[in-house]
């Protein structure tokens, strides 16, 4: 389960930030999550409450943006909503194509006093 790992870095980028800011708490911490990112959401949220306490981010506001995946078609630049990767354009039926959001997964924000 990747995810584990993926929280705590979550943890270090949070705890490196609230020491840069010289923060003791962090109010909230909002992340993006596309989906295509290779995320198991329960996996996430498993992960969170297993390694999130005693962190500064034990009592933080957890918010979630899910990003829906887009691809544009190199061949007629049409953009559309993928479901998965490799899909054919539904404008010109090509597969050489480029994803341009759905597999991010970053913090987008933290909220620190």
């Amino acid at each position: 389960m990747h995810e584990l790992s993926i929280v705590l870095s979550i943890v270090e980028i949070a705890e490196e930030q609230a020491r840069q800011n010289a923060a003791r708490k962090v109010e909230s911490i909002e992340l993006e999550i596309g989906a295509l990112a290779g995320i198991e959401l329960d996996a996430l949220i498993f992960a969170w409450e297993a390694a999130v306490p005693g962190t500064i981010l034990e009592h933080a506001e957890r918010i979630i943006h899910h990003l829906p995946a887009k691809a544009r078609c190199m061949d007629c630049g049409s953009t559309y909503a993928a479901r998965q990767f490799f899909e054919a354009c539904p404008s010109c039926g090509q597969y050489l194509s480029e994803l341009v959001q759905g597999k991010e997964l970053r913090v987008k924000s933290l909220v620190v006093s």
